[in-house]
């Protein structure tokens, strides 16, 4: 199910609204602002007008937009009024020192090949309109990278923008999996992984989740500003304090192709040969779920022999890639979404 109109339809009473507030010298009323607006006049009860309006306000507050309130004239007994000062509304010339503007370049050049590559190039491509003048040449030979491969990212991060209700199929360390509903507070990047922090609906109560342990789509509800983000919430002290304790368990064994996988050949405990083709070797691990998607990136070049959670997780991570590069397009862009 879409819910693109309803979010094309606040977006357009908001601007609606923020051209009606710029567009006078004095303070409007509530009711002057419901006669100017034609969402407003839609409304079908005084409250229902009153209700969004109040989230209206809200929300141009947090987007940083100076929304003044004025008493008017006598005549309107006190009635208080709004209004945009144009002064205020209007930004500043940008600009940037030097190492500001390498700093910018360089943060942009982190997102790239990332699942937020466009916000990054449409925000450079803005200060470059402006007259901004970014100059690669000042970063190169740094080539940061921000990893977001995680197929769950883009619509988790979409939800946690807009504060939507969402479902999943979560598989937990032990190889269980079950769907679960969170209203998500927050993202961030613990010890190389991305977590979503935020409420569990059915449980009430906080939790952590890893995205790389979410399977197949992302599921949101139609509702945006569904929920309160707790003021103090910080996602990375959650996702810190959720760590469990490490837990010693036997090496992992994995058959390796020759010329393969010198990234875990460099950790390796021990290297034997196993014939002309193909090495084994054992190594430490924290975690199923991480070291399965370091050897499913080498795809056939790696084998897991021990153990079967490894084994198992990988055989996943693997399957689950064939179907997202099989799915024809009409699959990829079917209408779905919690009710």
């Amino acid at each position: 199910m879409s819910v693109q109109p309803s979010t094309a339809a606040k977006t357009e009473r908001l601007l609606n609204l923020v051209i009606a507030l710029l567009s006078t010298r004095r303070p409007l009323t509530k009711a002057q602002l419901r006669t100017a607006v034609p969402h407003y006049q839609q409304t079908a009860s005084d409250e229902a007008f009153d209700r969004m309006f109040e989230r209206d306000k809200d929300e141009l507050r947090d987007l940083g937009i100076p929304l003044a309130t004025q008493l008017v004239a006598a005549a309107y007994d006190d009635e208080v009024g709004y209004r945009i000062d144009r002064r205020e509304y209007a930004l500043p010339e940008i600009a940037f020192e030097p190492d500001e503007v390498a700093a910018l370049a360089l943060a942009g050049r982190a997102w790239n090949q990332a699942s937020l590559a466009s916000s990054a190039a449409a925000a450079l491509t803005k200060l470059a309109s402006a007259g901004v003048e970014l100059d690669e040449r000042s970063v190169v030979g740094i080539e940061p990278r921000v990893r977001t491969a995680e197929a769950a990212f883009a619509s988790v991060h979409a939800a946690v923008k807009a504060r939507r209700e969402i479902s999943f199929v979560y598989r937990k360390a032990n190889g269980t999996a079950d769907t679960r509903r969170l209203q998500p507070w927050g993202m961030t990047q613990w010890r190389g992984r991305w977590y979503v922090t935020g409420m569990d609906v059915d449980r009430q109560a906080e939790r952590v989740f890893r995205l790389g342990r979410i399977e197949g789509k992302v599921s949101m509800s139609a509702r945006v500003a569904a929920y309160e983000i707790p003021t103090d919430h910080v996602p990375r002290v959650l996702v810190a304090a959720s760590e469990p304790p490490v837990v010693d368990q036997p090496p992992a064994v994995l058959r390796i192709r020759r010329g393969a996988g010198n990234t875990l050949r460099r950790r390796a405990r021990t290297v034997g040969e196993v014939d002309d083709e193909w090495s084994q070797i054992d190594l430490d691990y924290r975690d199923p779920e991480g070291l399965a998607q370091e050897v499913a990136g080498f795809g056939p070049d790696v084998v897991v022999e021990a153990p079967d959670s490894v084994r198992d997780a990988v055989i996943r991570l693997l399957g689950a890639a064939r179907e997202r590069h099989t799915a024809t397009p009409a699959d990829a862009h079917a209408p779905g979404g919690m009710p």
